[in-house]
């Protein structure tokens, strides 16, 4: 059990603190919708309630997709695109896809390779691509319930305010639709930006995500 434990305590920690801020948000964002309730005159509505409406989902698939988003871009990018003295970055001779003997497939695999790895074919094109496919796919998915829930909870607000409601594709090419996307997107950017840069010069003893604290700043593609 301790060792199941210590060997999936990445996954366990950050499952649970995903929980944790999951319950928070919800507790938070029921009391901030019920004091503005009040303010329009407007009846409150119970936790459950607040869970399962369109306003709860907007704030949460918003923040899902833009996620997914800066993962998916950060796999394809990585592919081809380097930075010199980042670990974020492959080696800069190891530019695009790689050899198969270097990524182990088909002739070239393991006796323990993944089973889709061992065979050319559709099956390790797939495979080969599969991590990328289920980010971008999470992505879409996560940016649709976004403009779902969006569009049912902004036609609330207007109904609440005595307006007719907007269309989907109205709300689809909103501003406000695209400034909910926008200042997510932004943030995300910017933190995968700050990450690749600053660990060139800056250092995290014993973590995979920066270089050994004595590499030379130039030392790209290495792990600590």
């Amino acid at each position: 059990m301790k060792s199941a434990l210590r060997n999936n305590s990445l996954a366990l920690f950050f499952g649970l603190i995903f929980i944790a801020a999951l319950i928070g948000q919800a507790l938070t964002g029921v009391a901030e919708y019920n004091n503005q309730q009040v303010v329009e005159g407007l009846q409150q509505i119970t936790l459950g309630q607040y869970i399962t409406s369109s306003s709860f989902a907007v704030d949460v698939a918003e923040n899902w997709q833009s996620e997914y988003l800066q993962f998916f871009l950060y796999i394809l990018g990585t592919v081809w695109l380097l930075q010199q003295g980042s670990p974020e970055s492959k080696a800069l001779d190891k530019q695009g896809t790689e050899s198969d003997k270097e990524q182990k497939v088909a002739e070239y695999a393991d006796a323990d390779s993944p089973r889709w790895a061992r065979r050319r074919g559709f099956k390790l094109g797939l495979y080969s691509r599969s991590l990328g496919i289920v980010m971008g796919l999470i992505f879409a998915a996560s940016w649709f319930a976004q403009s779902i829930a969006g569009h049912a909870a902004a036609n609330e607000q207007r109904l609440n305010q005595l307006q007719d409601p907007a269309s989907y594709l109205s709300y689809l090419f909103s501003a406000e639709f695209w400034n909910r996307t926008l200042q997510n997107w932004q943030s995300e950017f910017l933190a995968v930006g700050g990450m690749v840069v600053l660990s060139i010069y800056l250092r995290q003893r014993g973590s995979p995500e920066s270089k050994p604290v004595g590499s030379p700043h130039s030392a790209t593609g290495i792990e600590g």
